[in-house]
């Protein structure tokens, strides 16, 4: 019946489409939901979403499961729906400063192979490709099938104006800064892009990886169950990005998220974006690894301080819990105005546990306005170092065409 109604053009079978990209739109996105979760999202009637529903998994588009026994809760299991784990995979790379991590999933979003391997800090373009491709090599024997690659997502330091780039197609916009430690260095990330799709013969998007980072935490991570999400990252860097209504937010040329340039001491340090007194000044690995040693503490990097506030030493506690408190300061400022029902708190700091949470959460609930404190959740993130890569894998689910060809029509797109 479904691929009768496709081979004409009407005002129905076009409205009827309409329907079924939605569904597979919200699965694509969202990854698997029960028939009352898609209802919510896609505000069709129970009679049309479960009609399409039936014609999506008649086509092999969508699949049904239910929980495992051991996972089930009283009463009837509920019926997930999800897109069909074999119509494709998608692969996510972070390019951090000091290490490459690869994430494969499916079109279903399980997860189904990740891998991370660190290198020096001034490994060049082709050093780090060279190393891409060794890592995809490693899983291509294992869990990823190069033949079902629907797209790259791929995670770098610095903004980044995001665009599809594969064999033939334009790169990314130019102008913004994105490959680790090269400022302005567009030209190397398209370069990036086109390479990684020649080498793997799918279409690329890029965009800033502690942005992705966020957009991860949303969908796989501490914020899967929330729509509107704020996530900063205090790593060598601080940076953050922002999910709205399920949605990455990208700021004009990629600037969205750059909490660590919010002024909190105005005559503090110079800051090397060119301002004073930044976030990233005093609440950074480095920032917070120097007022340790300053205070008396011996450390040779961030991980002794924070493993040290974890162990209650005071000096570490001291230098933790103040970092703490200038980001939930900044973070209220910016809660304040835009409103998310989540925070999240990931990078290097957040080891130190409650040392540096409960002072964010104490200064974000003292900056927030009384009606605000009691709708706003603030978690640590839970994806770690990888979480950058999965988010490639996110922004390619959400904005690549990964389903043209589903449901099958034979001869709709003709018509």
């Amino acid at each position: 019946m479904l691929c009768g109604m496709q081979q004409h053009d009407g005002p129905l079978a076009r409205l009827r489409r309409g329907h079924e990209e939605l569904v597979l739109d919200l699965l694509r996105r969202h990854g698997p939901l029960s028939r009352a979760e898609l209802g919510a999202r896609c505000g069709l009637s129970r009679t049309t979403l479960y009609d399409i529903v039936g014609d999506l998994a008649a086509t092999g588009a969508v699949v049904a499961s239910v929980p495992d026994a051991g996972q089930r809760r009283r009463g009837r299991p509920v019926e997930r729906l999800a897109l069909d784990p074999a119509a494709g995979q998608a692969i996510g790379i972070d390019l951090a400063r000091r290490a490459v991590h690869v994430a494969v999933v499916n079109v279903a979003h399980e997860v189904v192979g990740t891998t991370s391997r660190a290198h020096a800090p001034e490994l060049d373009l082709a050093g780090r490709v060279a190393l891409v491709e060794e890592m995809v090599d490693e899983l291509s024997g294992d869990s990823l099938r190069l033949a079902a690659l629907r797209a790259i997502g791929v995670g770098v330091v610095g903004p980044v104006a995001s665009a599809p780039a594969g064999p033939g197609d334009a790169p990314n916009a130019p102008g913004a800064p994105g490959f680790p430690g090269t400022p302005g260095a567009g030209g190397h990330r398209d370069a990036l892009a086109g390479l990684l799709a020649k080498r793997l013969g799918a279409p690329v998007l890029v965009d800033n990886n502690t942005r992705l980072a966020a957009l991860a935490e949303s969908v796989w991570g501490a914020a899967a169950d929330a729509r509107d999400v704020l996530y900063v990252r205090l790593s060598h860097g601080v940076g953050g990005g922002l999910v709205v209504d399920g949605a990455l937010h990208h700021g004009v040329s990629g600037l969205s998220g750059e909490f660590g340039h919010i002024s909190v001491e105005p005559r503090g340090r110079r800051c090397q974006c060119g301002g004073t007194g930044c976030l990233e000044t005093v609440a950074s690995a480095g920032a917070v690894l120097e007022a340790y040693r300053a205070a008396g503490g011996v450390a040779d990097d961030i991980a002794a301080v924070t493993a040290a506030a974890l162990a209650g030493e005071p000096a570490a506690v001291g230098v933790v819990a103040a970092a703490g408190r200038r980001v939930g300061t900044a973070l209220a400022a910016v809660c304040n105005a835009i409103g998310p029902s989540t925070v999240v708190v990931g990078g290097e700091l957040v080891a130190a546990g409650a040392a540096l949470t409960d002072q964010v959460r104490a200064a974000l609930a003292e900056g927030l306005m009384p009606v605000a404190r009691p709708l706003l959740d603030l978690r640590p993130a839970v994806l770690g170092e990888g979480g950058a890569a999965l988010g490639g894998i996110a922004l390619v689910l959400h904005r690549s065409p990964l389903l043209s060809r589903y449901p099958n029509r034979e001869d709709g797109d003709q018509s």
